[in-house]
């Protein structure tokens, strides 16, 4: 079954219109004791078929930045636009077919299983029948690699890799073009992790995806992203290949990549061409 005959798809942008635009951006938190600004005049796009890769220290914004590409919270200042539209616009005509969100802990609810967590963006239509719904669920539980019969588990009988793929399965059970990963393979052990960076390259390629992603994990990093743009200073300071950024000259950059877990993860780029 093609899902996407669920409802119309979101339109692409048209030829050489970015996936996102980020222009002048500034936020801003103020609080009874401070204001503290994390981004300003941060500028950042984002071109169809890429997998960026934001990384920052402790404060930066990153989360926040994803935040307001997905249009839960509004900047200060400064415009997100997606899909060559301003993200209010699609905000109000409703986002959720054009961008998938995948959130670090998984985020599912511990009440439903498996299957309703990710027929619950569908649900919310109220325009389909269930066995559509719940069909479209079962398609996207097989396609990031889980069972029928893990369907009708509850969250906490799932291991964490498989927290993973059932909150990827639910943020990609609206078939949208952009996904938004935030340190999507956190708390995963060595092997869980890089199967899950496996599928996520795979359903990339085959389903044409732009993805945006928050990272710490070097090797995820590395693995993935065709572009890597660096949070610091309240803005973005430099995005291009591994290797342009790691000769970018700041502090953060040194020790982030040039560390020795840096060091260890760079040997990756020997074997991904895509980071010369």
């Amino acid at each position: 079954m093609d899902t996407q005959q669920l409802e119309e798809p979101a339109a692409l942008p048209p030829a050489g219109v970015p996936m996102v635009e980020i222009r002048k951006l500034s936020s801003v938190f103020v609080t009874p004791a401070k204001r503290a600004v994390i981004h300003k005049d941060l500028d950042l796009t984002v071109q169809r078929g890429e997998v960026l890769s934001i990384v920052g220290g402790s404060g930066t914004g990153k989360t926040v930045l994803l935040r307001q590409i997905l249009g839960l919270e509004t900047p200060a200042a400064g415009e997100v636009r997606l899909l060559g539209q301003p993200i209010q616009e699609l905000s109000r005509k409703g986002a959720a077919s054009r961008i998938g969100m995948l959130f670090q802990h998984g985020a599912l609810f511990s009440a439903f299983s498996v299957l309703e967590n990710v027929a619950f963006p569908l649900r919310e239509l109220r325009s389909l029948p269930d066995a559509l719904v719940r069909e479209a669920a079962m398609v996207k539980l097989q396609m990031v690699g889980l069972k029928p019969s893990d369907a009708d588990k509850r969250p906490s009988e799932l291991s964490g890799g498989m927290i993973k793929r059932a909150a990827l399965a639910r943020a990609l059970v609206m078939d949208p073009p952009l996904l938004l990963l935030d340190e999507p393979t956190a708390g995963l052990d060595p092997d869980s992790s890089d199967g899950f960076v496996r599928l996520l390259r795979s359903l990339h390629r085959d389903l044409q995806l732009t993805v945006i992603m928050v990272t710490h994990d070097l090797d995820t990093l590395f693995e993935l992203s065709t572009r890597i743009a660096v949070l610091a200073d309240q803005r973005v300071i430099v995005s291009g290949t591994p290797k342009q950024v790691i000769a970018h000259p700041h502090p953060f950059i040194h020790d982030f990549f040039l560390g020795e877990r840096g060091q260890r993860a760079m040997e990756l780029l020997r074997e991904y061409p895509f980071a010369v």
